[in-house]
C-alpha cells in the first residue's frame, strides 16, 4: 500500500513537532534543572494518581480483578496516595525522591568500586595489569561518595545531562522530519 505524499507530510510535521518539544525539554532542564526536577516529580504523582484511580476503577467496575483482590486493592490504593502526597508538596517529594534516589546509587557505585578493587587485588596474578581496573574501582567508589554527600546537586547535573541528550535527540528528529519532508515533495 502506497503512502500519500500528504500522509507523509503529515509524518514529518509529527517528527518535527516532536523534536521541537525535546528541545524545549532539553533547554528547560539545561536552564533550570532544579526546576525541570520539581516538574518530573510532578509527572509522576500525577501518574501515579491516575494509576491509582483506574486501578481502583477497574477493580471495582471494570472486571478487571486478579487472582490477589486485596493486593490490588491495597497497591492501588498506596499508589494514589503517594501520588496525592507529592501533588501536595512537590518541593518535600522532590528533595525526598531524588535525596534516596542519589542514596540508592551512590551505595551501587560504591558497592561495584570495592569489589572491583578487591577482587582484581585479590586477582593480580591472573593479570598483566591491574591499574585500569583499579582506576575503574576508585573512580567508582569517588561517583558514589559524591552522589553520597551531594545528592541534590548530583541530581541536577544527571538533569543538565539528560537535557543535554534531549537537545542531541532533537536535532536527530529534525534531520528525520527534514528527509520526511523531502521524500513527500518527490512523490
Amino acid at each position: 500500500m502506497a503512502v500519500s505524499g500528504e500522509t507523509k507530510r503529515r509524518f514529518a510535521l509529527a517528527t518535527a513537532l516532536r523534536g521541537l518539544l525535546m528541545l524545549l525539554a532539553g533547554l528547560y532542564a539545561i536552564i533550570w534543572p532544579g526546576e525541570a526536577l520539581t516538574v518530573l516529580v510532578l509527572a509522576g504523582g500525577i501518574l501515579l494518581v491516575v494509576d491509582g484511580v483506574l486501578g481502583l476503577w477497574s477493580l471495582t467496575f471494570g472486571g478487571g480483578k486478579s487472582g490477589n483482590y486485596w493486593f490490588d486493592v491495597i497497591s492501588n490504593a498506596l499508589s494514589l496516595i503517594l501520588g496525592v502526597l507529592i501533588l501536595i508538596s512537590p518541593l518535600v517529594a522532590t528533595v525526598l525522591t531524588v535525596s534516596i534516589l542519589a542514596v540508592m546509587v551512590g551505595i551501587a557505585a560504591l558497592l561495584v568500586g570495592i569489589m572491583q578493587i578487591v577482587v582484581i587485588v585479590r586477582e593480580r596474578e591472573l593479570y598483566a595489569r591491574i591499574w585500569p581496573v583499579v582506576l575503574s574501582g576508585i573512580s567508582y567508589v569517588l561517583l558514589g561518595l559524591v552522589f553520597l554527600l551531594f545528592p541534590l546537586l548530583s541530581a541536577s547535573i544527571g538533569m543538565i545531562l539528560g537535557g543535554i541528550l534531549l537537545v542531541l535527540f532533537s536535532f536527530g528528529l529534525f534531520g528525520w522530519a527534514w528527509r520526511l519532508y523531502q521524500r513527500s515533495k518527490a512523490s
